[in-house]
């Protein structure tokens, strides 16, 4: 006999089946104009700029490719080639100084904007005066604050000098801004925090030029016929926002979708039987924990026992299996699975009891029976934030029942993305101290091993808003071997610091994995020719096509 309970959970997913169709198709304002050939992405989040001086966010990184390309690229197989210069810079053809302290880059003489200007090394000199410019408040100045000085001796020549050997060089020049479009805007305001082209740019550099952004609902781009290689075969990519990884999937499923991405692991049967193609890409992110250290930050942290047991006490393959299909696992580093990681680190194992031995040499004890460990009269009460998606939330559910089993106690908060990611001056919970164990996926600089979230200098505050330390960690020592490693061009040396820098971060529990990463992109049964890469995803845009 069916009861209450189950035709009420009936009743509630056929709404919910019915409100995602209707996000995904049914409006003007988010369906696609007709067109011959137009592409339609699923995103779950929406861009907050597309400005490169203002974002770390993937879902507006992503689009680069379409609109305003790097100066070098990533195909499938993560191997880097040239765009917007002739070649890439080596010691074999003097593009890097035989001291590795000079780049030189020779620009394609081809290249026009959007709006049919010229691109020129007036637009490289331009660029990395906006990210040096205190009038901007830009995500970072890493890596442009590395640059002793720049020179540009002629239109199609970039000279870029460093102190000292910079061996994450290709890190920088990620998105060029027009010169011509935005000179005039500095002068007149004083800073491009407030320049319309940050939501709506009037010139890129890509197969496809942005045409519209009606917030909250969809970003539509064209082909662009001044791109100088080859024309788009779509007329057409269409962005659709949608509220969550449900209205994504029922949009993917019904046809209303051609491309969609981080899909669920629990959404991958259902689409595949829909005809859906499931594609993972290696792009080197990791699901974990980010540890606060800060001023703000719970005493207990304070103390790598607590932080160690904290991984002791959650049982993250279980985790995998249950939540993520065991189609993934937990990892011992960030730089898994390339040869920057300790060869002999392994992923702390599920030891409960090797947990409470450890808050119980720190001192931290349940003294007054409510069920937390308390010192000094402060409970273990630790606030664990992350983001509102799915599976994160179902996570946060399942650490913090494993947690309570060993007497920490948690508050859980979630947050649309836009905030939780929000920077220290926008006053987002994670870069302004507010929160004690964090969690999201996250990348090095790969497929270089270089990271910038530990070092000292990154740490945010009112004098550096733009800081990306949101642990508030500083480590002298794993900082002195991050600015080594920045120094190595022999690759090997810097493979040997490399290992130092992740037994560190492992020991002490700085960053915890949760679940190894993989990018998991849906492609539509309409759309051909997509190759993803993990570094430059839509690095092959103009190829996409239709069946």
């Amino acid at each position: 006999m069916l009861n209450k309970s189950f035709i009420l959970k009936v009743l509630v997913l056929v709404m919910i089946a019915s409100l995602g169709l209707s996000a995904c198709g049914g409006s003007p304002a988010a369906t696609a104009p007709a067109a011959s050939k137009v592409a339609t992405l699923i995103f779950t989040q929406e861009p907050d700029t597309m400005s490169p001086l203002y974002t770390n966010m993937y879902f507006s990184q992503i689009l680069h490719q379409t609109w305003n390309v790097w100066t070098w690229q990533y195909d499938e197989k993560n191997q880097v080639y040239p765009v917007l210069v002739k070649e890439m810079p080596s010691m074999e053809n003097g593009g890097i100084s035989a001291d590795g302290k000079t780049i030189t880059l020779h620009l394609r003489e081809d290249v026009l904007w959007s709006d049919g200007e010229k691109l020129t090394s007036a637009d490289y000199k331009f660029t990395y005066d906006m990210y040096m410019n205190p009038k901007n408040t830009v995500s970072t100045t890493y890596p442009y604050d590395q640059i002793a000085s720049l020179e540009t001796p002629d239109d199609f020549t970039v000279v870029i000098n460093f102190a000292e050997p910079f061996a994450p060089w290709l890190s920088l020049f990620h998105g060029i801004l027009p010169e011509h479009v935005l000179q005039p805007v500095f002068e007149k305001d004083g800073t491009l925090d407030t320049a319309a082209w940050n939501k709506a740019p009037s010139a890129g550099i890509g197969p496809f030029k942005f045409d519209k952004w009606e917030s909250g609902s969809y970003l539509r781009f064209v082909r662009n016929d001044k791109w100088f290689g080859e024309k788009a075969k779509l007329d057409q990519i269409f962005v659709r926002i949608v509220p969550d990884d449900a209205s994504q999937v029922a949009a993917l499923k019904a046809g209303d979708g051609d491309l969609g991405i981080f899909i669920s692991y629990p959404d991958i049967p259902a689409l595949e039987e829909a005809g859906v193609s499931v594609v993972t890409v290696q792009s080197g992110y990791s699901e974990g924990w980010f540890i606060s250290m800060g001023p703000k930050a719970h005493p207990a942290l304070q103390d790598v026992r607590v932080r160690q047991a904290l991984v002791y006490s959650v049982d993250r393959e279980k985790i995998a299996k249950d939540l993520l299909l065991g189609k993934t696992k937990p990892g011992a580093s960030l730089w898994d699975n390339s040869p920057y990681v300790d060869p002999s680190l392994q992923p702390y194992p599920y030891d409960p009891e090797k947990a409470k031995s450890l808050l119980d040499e720190a001192g931290w004890k349940d003294t007054n029976g409510d069920g937390s460990r308390d010192k000094d009269g402060v409970e273990l009460v630790l606030r664990y934030g992350t983001t509102t998606k799915e599976v994160r939330q179902s996570t946060q559910a399942v650490v913090q029942q494993m947690w309570a089993s060993v007497g920490v106690k948690t508050d859980l908060t979630n947050y649309d993305s836009d905030i939780f990611f929000a920077s220290y001056g926008d006053k987002g919970p994670a870069y302004t101290g507010e929160l004690d164990v964090m969690e999201w996926s996250d990348v090095y600089q790969f497929p270089d091993p270089n990271f910038t979230y530990f070092l000292c200098s990154e740490i945010p505050s009112d004098e550096s808003p733009q800081g990306v330390n949101a642990q508030y960690l500083c480590d002298e020592e794993l900082d002195g071997l991050f600015q080594q490693q920045a120094t190595q061009v022999d690759t090997n040396a810097r493979i040997e610091t490399f290992h130092k820098i992740t037994k560190i971060v492992f020991d002490q529990v700085y960053w915890a994995s949760l679940w190894q990463d993989p990018d998991i992109w849906a492609v539509g049964k309409r759309l051909a020719d997509v190759k993803l890469s993990g570094v430059t995803p839509f690095y092959n845009a103009e190829a996409w096509d239709l069946k």
